[in-house]
């Protein structure tokens, strides 16, 4: 990745550190109890732009760009699993000195706070996934998508194909349609930056590599956090449907329907799914936190 100081990654709010054998880069800002925000696969921290300086209004916000995403460097070997991922995250809020009260994660960062909170004890207030992907897909069988998905990640040439294809504007806006979500010219910039860098393109074909969502399908309904499913009516990218596949393992579980938006519904209309957030997050009494 360039120069984190000449980035347009970077924000005011951009904090770096190195723990774990790796540098993190940390959008923070706000006083009060930790909110915990965990963006999907192929992101970064800019998809909570919208509704960051509104949060920290009344959190102390902590929004990583994940292992290998964004400004973040790649933490090697294992690091990109989602229990690697999920032991380096642990170990980033332990050099924070904080204790997350509320988490949310969009797609593959739902999955991410669940097995935080499942390996870890976390034990926060409530999570929120916004069109979480908690549950391996339906459809391509994964005993032939993980052996494609290592291929693609193992060829070096893979990633560099696809970020040249993807330093066009208009490529990038046609690429993030498919969600079913509408960005604005802003947000499509962004994703250009980071779809137009071969490390970060490389590090979410791994990262999809070695996600083992059915050990996560399997430890599910041992989560006793409170957890609400905000689905997006138009997600294109994973079916509103999977909500009830979870609330088959999860009774407690707790589904939202956002109309009229996509898979990216926090990046398209941020004060909708703020507003929904708030409600969920009102919901739930507040209780002891523990490391």
């Amino acid at each position: 990745m360039p120069d984190p100081g000449a980035s347009p990654l970077q924000t005011p709010f951009s904090v770096f550190l190195r723990t774990g054998g790796m540098r993190w880069h940390v959008q923070r800002a706000g006083q009060g109890p930790v909110l915990l925000l965990l963006h999907g696969t192929a992101s970064s921290s800019h998809a909570w732009r919208g509704m960051f300086r509104s949060l920290a209004e009344d959190w102390c916000v902590i929004a990583p760009d994940l292992p290998g995403h964004g400004l973040s460097s790649d933490p090697g070997i294992g690091g990109l699993s989602l229990p690697g991922m999920a032991r380096q995250l642990r170990g980033l809020l332990s050099t924070l000195e904080v204790v997350p009260e509320v988490m949310v994660g969009h797609s593959a960062g739902a999955a991410l706070a669940a097995r935080l909170c499942l390996d870890s004890g976390h034990s926060p207030r409530c999570l929120t996934a916004v069109n979480g992907a908690l549950l391996p897909p339906l459809g391509m069988p994964l005993h032939l998508f993980s052996p494609l998905a290592k291929l693609l990640a193992a060829t070096p040439l893979i990633p560099e194909i696809f970020s040249r294809r993807a330093r066009g504007a208009e490529a990038v806006r046609r690429l993030l349609e498919t969600t079913g979500s509408r960005l604005d010219p802003h947000m499509i910039a962004v994703y250009q930056t980071l779809l137009g860098e071969s490390a970060h393109v490389s590090a979410a074909l791994r990262m999809m590599a070695w996600w083992d969502l059915p050990a996560l399908a399997r430890d599910l309904p041992r989560l006793r956090v409170p957890l609400d499913l905000l689905v997006a009516a138009g997600d294109r990218t994973i079916p509103p449907a999977e909500a009830s596949r979870v609330q088959a393992l999860l009774p407690h579980a707790q589904k939202i329907t956002l109309p009229g938006l996509g898979h990216l519904a926090h990046e398209e209309d941020p004060a909708a799914c703020l507003r929904t957030m708030r409600a969920c997050w009102s919901r739930h009494e507040p209780q002891e936190c523990t490391a």
